[in-house]
């Protein structure tokens, strides 16, 4: 089996990737069941062994940080209630403003030195305004200046993002901002007995994690050029 990094299997890079696939395979198995601490440790290990896989690479601090505080808001998103789910929109705003700081530093091209970038730009833009027309009429005014500030986060990490020549990280950026559209929708404006609830809840877990992995991977595979 070819594995991303130097070793077998067993080599700790290698094995430490293969138990965060393993917790997201483990959580998405139990979306739909009621919240258990051993659920919350499955989400919660997928995308912060990404972080030790960092760590053990002499990836980015950034990166290694960024991913750290993404695990925090896993846990708290793994939690029912208004309180939990605000503290899990602190820790992803942290780590988007981290990530900005991170792709800006290893990246600094020009938007407008190709028109496909400032397109991209462009769409997230437009992505953003229309999620927040939606949300602020339908969240409770107490909610609505926090997704605010977090939207204006994630729109800075998705740009931010295509200032750097990496496909991976690119791409990342773009499957993290659909797969926190795509929560949005599910969380605020699909009525509660939606039969498309169960599809939205394991797409939104499938594109953030994928989006997690390729913006790791990205930096890790290509550590020569940061």
């Amino acid at each position: 089996m070819t594995m991303p990094f130097a070793g077998g299997i067993d080599a700790n890079a290698n094995a430490t990737l293969i138990f965060s696939l393993a917790a997201a395979m483990i959580y998405a198995f139990t979306l739909g069941m009621p919240p258990t601490l051993a659920r919350s440790a499955a989400k919660t290990l997928a995308v912060a062994m990404l972080a030790v896989l960092g760590g053990l690479q002499g990836g980015p601090l950034l990166l290694v940080a960024a991913l750290a505080l993404s695990a925090a808001g896993d846990a708290f998103l793994s939690r029912d209630g208004e309180k939990a789910f605000l503290g899990g929109l602190a820790s992803f705003l942290v780590a988007h403003i981290v990530y900005v700081a991170l792709f800006l530093r290893s990246g600094g091209g020009v938007l407008g030195a190709e028109p496909w970038r400032g397109a991209i730009a462009l769409a997230m833009a437009v992505f953003v305004v229309i999620m927040l027309a939606a949300l602020w009429r339908r969240v409770g005014p107490g909610l609505r200046i926090p997704i605010t500030v977090y939207i204006a986060a994630i729109l800075a990490m998705g740009i931010s993002a295509l200032t750097t020549s990496n496909m991976w990280v690119i791409g990342g950026a773009v499957l993290f901002m659909v797969s926190d559209g795509l929560l949005a929708t599910e969380k605020f404006l699909v009525a509660a007995i939606s039969p498309h609830r169960a599809w939205m809840r394991l797409a939104v877990w499938a594109l953030y994690y994928a989006a997690q992995l390729a913006t790791t991977l990205g930096f890790l595979l290509n550590l020569g050029s940061y």
